[in-house]
């Protein structure tokens, strides 16, 4: 394992692909195919995260409280925002179980405390093989009683002015206050991806549901392309752009709505009784870009 980057940075490559991760997180902070970076180091607690796993759910907590099995919760913040944000990993320095050039397996374990009622085992393992960076991330219950759990991956993908995104989904949720979720909707055009069409220079921070786990990104500028696949505990993508900060955005592959802890069904959040596990996986295949016709 070489250790370029002090004791907390590891080091992975495979054929085209190099991949750094963070002890802090289990976060990816650079992430480059045949030498040109694809994901951003621009989120996280410093500003240096690519990706980070979002764990024992990701976003928002609506009040930092939630009622489940005939009792209240209650959280703390957790970071900058007022309210509860993306679970607990992502600000946390987990211990590492596993590595070789091409892979490494991270654990983080917690008590519920006054920050948070959950008590569980994470780990994010992140492996490359082929073109491929696999991300797969498993949480289970270690407290006494069934909460109701959730995963994501936040990945900060490189965003080109020409950069193309191909995703489809049957609902859209609108944003409100608090970057919380308000009503489920038909997607807006300017939001429609089906067809696949440059990302538009809006604000954009909204879920979406009804999807098949597939999305594509193509980057002409840079000559390359990248196949994104969730598995189907990943229902559900955020799409976070911002206005001021034209260089990322984010797709955020995700078992549950924002603030499900709110919503019916628990917005697909899913409930573990003690010792049951959940688990999610992200695959990123990259490839070069098929060269276009001159005058096209």
């Amino acid at each position: 394992m070489s250790n370029g980057h002090g004791g907390d940075e590891i080091e992975l490559t495979h054929g085209d692909l190099s991949v750094r991760v963070s002890r802090r997180g289990a976060a990816v902070t650079a992430a480059a195919f045949r030498g040109e970076p694809f994901l951003l180091p621009a989120g996280g607690p410093g500003g240096n995260f690519a990706n980070f796993p979002m764990v024992p759910f990701g976003n928002r907590v609506e009040g930092n409280a939630m009622s489940f099995g005939g009792r209240d919760y209650a959280f703390q913040r957790n970071c900058h925002d007022p309210l509860y944000l993306h679970g607990d990993g992502w600000i946390s320095l987990w211990q590492l179980e596993e590595s070789s050039p091409g892979h490494v397996q991270l654990s983080f374990s917690r008590d519920a405390d006054a920050v948070s009622p959950y008590a569980y085992l994470a780990r994010q393992e992140i492996r490359l093989a082929g073109n491929r960076l696999a991300l797969t991330l498993s949480v289970e219950n270690r407290g006494e009683a069934d909460l109701p759990f959730g995963l994501g991956q936040h990945p900060f993908f490189v965003r080109t002015p020409d950069t193309r995104l191909t995703i489809a989904a049957e609902r859209f949720w609108n944003e409100r206050h608090d970057h919380l979720p308000g009503e489920p909707g038909p997607i807006p055009d300017d939001f429609d991806f089906s067809s696949g069409k440059p990302l538009p220079r809006l604000w954009m921070n909204n879920a979406f549901e009804g999807w098949d786990g597939r999305a594509a990104i193509a980057w002409p500028e840079l000559g390359i392309e990248a196949a994104l696949e969730a598995d189907a505990a990943l229902g559900r993508f955020m799409l976070y752009m911002r206005t001021d900060r034209t260089d990322f955005f984010c797709l955020e592959p995700m078992s549950h709505l924002p603030n499900g802890h709110h919503l019916p069904a628990l917005g697909g959040l899913i409930p573990l009784s003690p010792g049951e596990v959940l688990s999610g996986k992200v695959t990123i295949e990259l490839s070069a870009l098929p060269v276009q016709p001159e005058g096209r």
